[in-house]
């Protein structure tokens, strides 16, 4: 493969990166715990859009129970952000032949 070929390659790879990363950011993943008690939704570029906490949930004799159920659904729709935006730019990256999917 000459230099040319390559440095074509990279600035593509380059643009379709931006590109997905725009698009991901734009693209809302959900996670629900305790059955649905709290559920937490983010954009793929890892903000918290919204928590929705249902009455249910609320007993001001178990906070601690609240908090937990909270921190649940945050933690689980940030992995499930981070897993959807490595899977996406992974695609990108595969099939380029470099370790890992990665561009660096």
């Amino acid at each position: 493969m000459n230099m040319m070929k390559m440095m074509k390659q990279a600035q593509d790879l380059q643009k379709n990166m931006k590109k997905k990363q725009d698009e991901l950011a734009k693209t809302e993943v959900q996670f629900s715990a305790g059955g649905g008690m709290v559920t937490a939704v983010a954009t793929c570029d890892m903000k918290i859009k919204s928590i929705k906490i249902n009455p249910d949930a609320v007993d001001p004799e178990d906070v601690e129970m609240l908090e937990d159920l909270v921190f649940a659904a945050v933690d689980g729709v940030l992995t499930s952000a981070q897993d959807t935006m490595s899977k996406e730019m992974g695609k990108l990256t595969s099939g380029m032949g470099l370790p890992g999917g990665l561009p660096f």
